[in-house]
């Protein structure tokens, strides 16, 4: 359904320069989790199938779709006010946007578009920007705060927006003040240890995702989706459960839902959308990448992301 769009936008990216050497190092960690989504395979449950619906909820707010956008950043190369664009067409497809470094000017005009947002905080060094950038989320109508827990050595080479040497590693107690820092529910994002999985509940976290930062974080990094059910024990429905890095299509989505994640995050097929043709085109594949789901659910027997069954997974 999204297929003529991805390569239309893919295309425009690559003229752009953008999306050439991703990952930390040699680029395996991508490599890997790509082949490792490739080979999880999916039986048809057809008898007695209903029209699956895929109505997502989460923190009180209700959505269209579990398909989310990710925490992404500095989207004006790729089109005028790239940020706003792609929380228009969040809005539009009524799914969750997820906003990763900027100002408070842009925090502000990407919630008065009407997109329910998360705002995803660095680990910054200095700790009194920290609970200004909860502030700012606060104060501007962010639904939901959180951090990139695990992003604090720097990312890829050429990364223009990170500065490592502001970022440092935080403990568990300084995450415990995060939280109680704010009324809003606050996410431990970048988990991929049953490990941290256990402290981010010992810290109070509302959610976590299960990400390894699309392999800018460190090379032959675990695929999350394959550590993803073991990290779902863990947590045992306690508070949700998210996973990113290299959802591209319906299918992908299916595999992790049905792995034990609630809901994804889709970072390059969204800018892939906007390069191709502005918000429209988020909205289109936020949307078609959706439908893409709802058949595959159709197919599966699963009437809602509830009851999928972890069973129709082959290795």
């Amino acid at each position: 359904m999204i297929g003529k769009l991805l390569e239309n936008g893919n295309h425009k990216l690559a003229e752009k320069g953008i999306g050439g050497k991703s990952g930390a190092e040699t680029g395996t960690a991508l490599k890997l989790n790509r082949e490792y989504i490739d080979s999880l395979m999916i039986e048809t449950r057809v008898i007695d199938s209903v029209a699956a619906s895929t109505e997502f909820k989460l923190f009180g707010e209700t959505f269209a779709t579990p398909v989310m956008v990710a925490a992404l950043s500095g989207l004006g190369g790729i089109h005028p006010g790239g940020m706003v664009e792609v929380a228009k067409g969040a809005a539009a497809a009524g799914a969750a946007m997820w906003v990763g470094i900027g100002d408070e000017a842009e925090l502000k005009a990407i919630i008065a578009t009407g997109a329910k947002t998360v705002k995803i905080i660095k680990p910054y060094q200095d700790i009194n920007l920290i609970y200004e950038k909860i502030n700012q989320a606060e104060k501007n109508g962010a639904f939901a705060v959180g951090m990139d827990i695990d992003f604090f050595f720097g990312g890829e080479i050429g990364d223009s927006l990170v500065r490592p040497e502001l970022m440092g590693p935080k403990t568990l107690e300084q995450l415990k003040s995060f939280v109680k820092a704010t009324q809003l529910p606050f996410i431990f994002k970048g988990v991929l240890s049953e490990q941290d999985a256990r402290k981010s509940l010992e810290a109070g976290a509302a959610a976590i995702v299960v990400s390894h930062h699309g392999g800018a974080v460190i090379d032959y990094a675990v695929p999350p989706l394959k550590i993803l059910p073991r990290i779902a024990k863990v947590i045992d429905k306690k508070i949700p459960v998210f996973i990113d890095t290299g959802i591209i299509r319906g299918t992908d989505v299916f595999k992790a839902l049905a792995l034990g994640a609630n809901g994804v995050l889709v970072g390059r097929t969204v800018m892939a959308g906007l390069a191709a043709e502005g918000m429209d085109g988020v909205r289109n594949i936020l949307s078609g990448t959706n439908e893409e789901l709802r058949r595959v659910m159709s197919l599966t027997g699963s009437p809602d992301i509830q009851s999928i069954d972890p069973e129709v997974i082959w290795y």
